[in-house]
């Protein structure tokens, strides 16, 4: 099994030059490969590094039993023996604060994690820290923040996290409070931020997969339009000039974000980009201006050749995924109460064009059974085939063959379909080492 090395550049720097990470939440190590960059000549692999990045503590725990640490199990295959905690990250920090366990103090946190309900407990005045729902991710990134502060002021001056894009605006009877309540958390511990939603086949990237990114520094003391208009995220991804900024006061008290921010508001307050600095965030809608090379899908597909026989649809298959990917509205019953209701969907893409970035892949690529989710791909012959891994990773612009460490084929496809694009946290992470004359 071929491990990643670093990148040469990033090797020839000092070892007290380099921005020393840790990566929550690491699935098959999006970010850590956007970041370090990868080297892997005997493969065919080779991507230059953002900056002077060396990550040097890395958690991914799949709840539920060992049989599901697939993604662990190939971030270590891929970047050492020892180089991820394949254990759950809440008794992971449990251990620190009773002693058992030791973290290193790092410079840059990063991760991944899901939109959940992030209310909290109780107010921060009842409470020795912000309190937030038992089981919910985000509060164990707010954690590991506050313990890396405590070992010093200087620790986790950055931060980059990513997460769907309606995050902005959930709940719906609330709109834009789980954001609030994030950007809230990350007010209290010092932190200036910026977000932006991107589309990834809006910058050349091969698959349309919208998400939003969110930055974060200590003790920034930026201007707020200003750096709308020429910020990392702005740098990183161009846009035209943003004619509208509105602004929003951000609750001091996350728990009042919880009772009360935009409380039957109808919209969020929160755009696709936007800028806080204490407490108060000026956001706005943005255009795309990128003129670079574009990828598609067609770009990552592998010779008929290379395709196993059980990813082509079989001919009396057909007929099942057509109706799948077609527009229906029909009466359906629900079993469990016997109410009948109409149902309707549009047409979808049947075959997937080649010619276009493709649609955002999930998490249930893999298998044979027909799907109305499933991509499916039309050969020189005419036949008709779903995507094999190799071109999933490809998709999420990881190594051709990157998952390819003993998972099962939907083991692989799960991976991918929570896996970020990895030339957006490089993109980013280039400007933040940029900014900082650290590259």
């Amino acid at each position: 099994m071929s491990s990643v090395k670093r990148s040469t550049d990033s090797d020839r720097r000092n070892v007290d030059e380099r921005i020393k990470v840790a990566e929550l939440f690491a699935g098959v190590g999006g970010f850590r490969l956007g970041l370090e960059g990868y080297s892997c000549p005997e493969m065919g692999w080779e991507l230059p590094a953002a900056g002077p990045y060396q990550t040097i503590w890395a958690n991914q725990w799949e709840p539920g039993t060992s049989k599901r640490q697939f993604a662990a199990r190939c971030y270590e295959a891929r970047f050492g023996r020892g180089s991820v905690v394949n254990e759950d990250i809440n008794a992971v920090l449990d251990e620190y604060d009773a002693g058992e366990r030791d973290i290193p103090a790092v410079d840059m946190v990063v991760g991944g994690f899901p939109c959940q309900d992030y209310s909290v407990a109780r107010p921060l005045s009842q409470a020795a820290g912000i309190e937030g729902k038992k089981g919910v991710l985000w509060w164990d990134i707010y954690r590991f923040l506050r313990i890396q502060l405590a070992k010093s002021p200087d620790n986790a001056r950055y931060c980059m996290f990513e997460n769907v894009d309606r995050l902005l605006k959930s709940p719906a009877k609330q709109r834009g409070r789980d954001f609030a309540i994030i950007l809230s958390c990350l007010a209290s511990l010092g932190y200036s931020v910026e977000w932006r939603v991107v589309n990834s086949a809006e910058y050349g990237f091969p698959q349309r997969r919208k998400r939003v990114y969110i930055y974060a520094e200590r003790n920034a003391s930026w201007d707020i339009e200003k750096r709308l208009l020429d910020g990392v995220m702005t740098r990183a991804f161009p846009i035209e000039k943003p004619e509208l900024i509105s602004y929003a006061d951000i609750p001091e008290d996350p728990y009042e974000a919880t009772q009360s921010f935009n409380l039957g508001g109808r919209t969020s307050p929160f755009s696709d980009a936007g800028v806080m600095v204490g407490l108060h965030a000026g956001t706005c809608r943005v255009t795309e201006d990128y003129s670079g090379a574009r990828s598609t899908l067609g770009d990552v597909l592998v010779p008929e050749s290379e395709v196993p026989e059980e990813y082509f649809v079989p001919a009396d298959q057909r007929p099942k995924w057509e109706y799948l990917k077609g527009s229906k509205k029909e009466k359906r019953v629900n079993k469990a109460t016997g109410f009948e209701y109409s149902y309707s969907e549009g047409t979808m893409a049947f075959p997937d064009a080649t010619d276009r970035p493709s649609r955002t892949i999930l998490t249930g690529e893999g298998g044979r059974s027909a799907s109305r989710f499933k991509h499916v791909v039309e050969c020189p012959d005419g036949r008709l085939r779903r995507l094999v891994p190799d071109e999933l990773d490809q998709l999420q612009c990881f190594p051709k063959g990157w998952t390819n460490t003993g998972m099962t084929d939907g083991q692989r496809a799960f991976c991918m379909g929570n896996a970020l694009v990895v030339g957006i946290p490089y993109r980013i992470g280039r400007e933040i080492a940029r900014e900082h004359s650290r590259l």
